[in-house]
């Protein structure tokens, strides 16, 4: 990150110092996601990696869980993309949950014919579910060829993982919670251990995207979100109520996929994949004012450095889990509160120029990744 931390104090380096000038430990880090190549997920998977040889962060494995796509394709993905990077015998990926607590795909379907509105954004429910890897579709560099899926399950692993490292583990929630709700509804003792979970989901004051009303990671397993945002664990979120507003330009695309001094895998497949209306990709027309949000990579870094969100309220969040429109809608209550919910961090703003130079330098690194 040569242009941030040049300019940048120790004081608020990402991980660096204390503010008295004493070297942290990197924190320990789970990624619980719904995985893929190189959206989101994948994009959050790269910067990891980086930041992990930068020694700022402790990446202790990958929770993949059904969301975005079926849990065998993201495992594969996850598998490819650790491998690509060159880290995937020190980072491994652990299977998570296939399906939801509830909202089924019978339910679903009767929600949306009977109450249409928002994307209609189904995630894995929009493609058969695989039931082999015969049925998978390969990464457009391939398959893993020699790294493979942990014997550990993904909840078993969040589990052992806590316990290991008592007030040390952060969980960056990117997916459905499905893995979360199913570890501490089994190991209930480990709810006091865990250090903090961040989270990329819920719509507070905005509209939601799958439906109107609801933000599809919370939307995917609304059941499992309403359990965990009630752990009584310190917890930040960040909904689409910041990531609205941060909206990658071609500028911005042009640093990464363009840059003839910093081509890598990942910059050519950031580029095959994200390219749409920037470079005419995937049946899209070159558009100039062309955008696109950024969600799940504002996480990593809120946790690296809190100072990106430039605007924070404090609220006691729940989640509805009601049949109908508003099945999977987050509501932020100021004050006055139901009993049983958590006061916790909810990111409005981002300082989006700072946040993009961040972006675009792990994206941008060298590959494959040498970890300390």
């Amino acid at each position: 990150m040569k242009r941030l931390f040049v300019t940048m104090s120790c004081a608020v380096m990402l991980s660096g110092c204390g503010g008295n000038g004493v070297a942290r430990a990197a924190p320990k880090v789970i990624v619980d996601s719904d995985y893929n190549t190189l959206s989101d997920d994948g994009q959050l998977g790269v910067m990891a990696a980086q930041l992990q040889a930068q020694g700022k962060i402790e990446v202790l494995g990958i929770t993949v869980v059904s969301g975005n796509q079926w849990l065998r394709q993201g495992v594969a993905d996850a598998l490819k993309s650790m491998e690509r990077l060159g880290v995937g015998d020190r980072i491994g990926v652990y299977a998570g949950a296939n399906y939801a607590l509830a909202h089924p795909n019978s339910e679903i379907r009767q929600e949306l014919a009977r109450f249409p509105s928002g994307d209609g954004y189904l995630g894995a429910w929009s493609t058969p579910e695989p039931t082999s890897d015969a049925q998978l579709v390969a990464p457009p560099d391939g398959f893993a060829t020699h790294t493979k899926v942990q014997s550990k399950s993904a909840v078993d692993f969040i589990v052992d993982s806590v316990k290991a490292n008592p007030n040390q583990v952060t969980i960056l929630a990117i997916g459905p919670l499905t893995n979360i709700a199913l570890a501490a509804r089994q190991h209930p003792e480990i709810v006091p251990m865990i250090k903090q979970i961040v989270y990329m989901g819920g719509a507070i004051d905005v509209p939601g995207n799958t439906t109107a009303t609801a933000e599809f990671n919370w939307w995917f397993d609304p059941e499992a979100a309403r359990e965990v945002l009630r752990l009584p664990i310190k917890q930040t979120v960040v909904p689409l109520d910041v990531t609205d507003t941060v909206k990658m330009d071609k500028a911005v695309y042009d640093r990464i996929a363009h840059d003839p001094t910093r081509q890598t895998i990942i910059t050519q497949l950031f580029k095959q994949l994200n390219g749409y209306g920037f470079d005419g990709k995937n049946g899209f027309e070159t558009n100039p004012n062309y955008t696109t949000d950024v969600w799940d990579t504002l996480t990593i870094a809120w946790l690296m450095d809190p100072s990106f969100a430039t605007q924070t309220e404090e609220r006691w969040v729940d989640v509805d889990t009601s049949f109908g429109a508003n099945d999977g809608k987050a509501t932020g209550y100021a004050s006055s509160p139901p009993a049983g919910l958590q006061k916790m961090t909810i990111v409005k703003r981002f300082d989006n120029a700072r946040f993009f130079d961040f972006y675009v330098d792990l994206l941008t690194r060298p590959v494959p990744v040498k970890l300390p």
